[in-house]
């Protein structure tokens, strides 16, 4: 949830500086760690573009914005729901991953009593993909509405803000596009560089920071650190790593191109006017020989949803 969290909270310029960074040649762009997509939707796009991430939530969200942009929109809704109840009702639903429908055993009974027994297996199919396909939906919406509501995104606490779902419904619409020839992946990040390198690939890596695993709902261990690496370290394309400055990373990627840099975080503004971060850039290329990059859109660009904490 990091990216999420970072996009509306003060990655821009990071994200800016970047886009500099990326090889001057690539055939096929995939972003690792994709949260949301904080590098992917501000890029212009490429032919072949991978979106990854071990979120569930996330891959199902886009996923759903992708190809049922409509239905999305329907069943956002046209009225706004500012209150920690309702905040309360949709972290219940993305908690169990499923919106109870009370009436479907009462349906499927009725089914049996007025069709016959090949009739009525028929229609049971297709209310059971209906279901799947309105509770995919039905997940989707309470996830991204989770998300503007909470307190800086991280779907935790209510963020004591209001927020008008109108304002999402034109982004929708162009995230939608932007996405149709997007591959959408949910894949542990060694399986998918195996699965996609090549020598003309280009892996975008944004993973949890070092010691700061605590912050993502995805467990991020030690160990993944250095499984990451290790996957990176032999790959036939390209890669670029944003990281946290600490000295165990300096250590785990010594040898390869690592450039010094620093963020801003305007969440943290609010109590602390040098609320810098270090940071590094880690390349297998030199990464200053990089081209630049038109900024386009991003799902969670278009307002501030820091809220206030609870």
């Amino acid at each position: 949830m990091n990216s999420i969290i970072s996009w509306v909270g003060g990655k821009k310029a990071l994200r800016d500086l970047i886009y500099t960074k990326f090889p001057e040649y690539y055939e096929r762009y995939i972003e690792v760690f994709g949260g949301g997509g904080w590098v992917l939707f501000g890029k212009t796009p490429d032919k072949f573009e991978v979106y990854n991430d071990f979120n569930n939530n996330l891959t199902n969200m886009f996923s759903v914005i992708r190809d049922q942009p409509l239905a999305f929109i329907t069943e956002l809704g046209y009225l706004p729901e500012n209150g920690r109840y309702i905040f309360n009702l949709y972290k219940d639903i993305v908690t169990k991953q499923r919106v109870e429908d009370k009436y479907l055993v009462e349906e499927m009974e009725r089914v049996q009593v007025y069709f016959t027994e090949i009739q009525a297996e028929e229609i049971k199919e297709v209310m059971r993909k209906e279901r799947i396909e309105q509770q995919d939906v039905k997940l989707a919406v309470a996830f991204f509405k989770l998300i503007r509501y909470s307190y800086g995104s991280g779907c935790k606490t209510y963020g004591c803000r209001p927020y008008d779902v109108r304002k999402a419904f034109h982004m929708v619409w162009d995230v939608s596009d932007r996405l149709s020839n997007t591959i959408i992946e949910n894949k542990d990040f060694e399986a998918l560089i195996t699965q996609y390198d090549r020598p003309e690939a280009f892996f975008y890596c944004d993973p949890p920071y070092y010691e700061t695993e605590g912050m993502y709902e995805v467990v991020f261990a030690k160990e993944d650190h250095v499984r990451l690496r290790n996957a990176l370290a032999k790959i036939q394309g390209k890669f670029l790593l944003s990281y946290n400055d600490c000295e165990f990373i300096r250590d785990l990627y010594k040898g390869f191109h690592i450039e010094a840099c620093t963020r801003v975080n305007n969440m943290a503004l609010r109590y602390d006017n040098k609320a810098e971060f270090p940071e590094v850039l880690i390349s297998n290329y030199d990464a200053n020989k990089g081209s630049q990059m038109k900024r386009q859109l991003g799902l969670f660009d278009f307002d501030d949803a820091s809220g206030e904490d609870e």
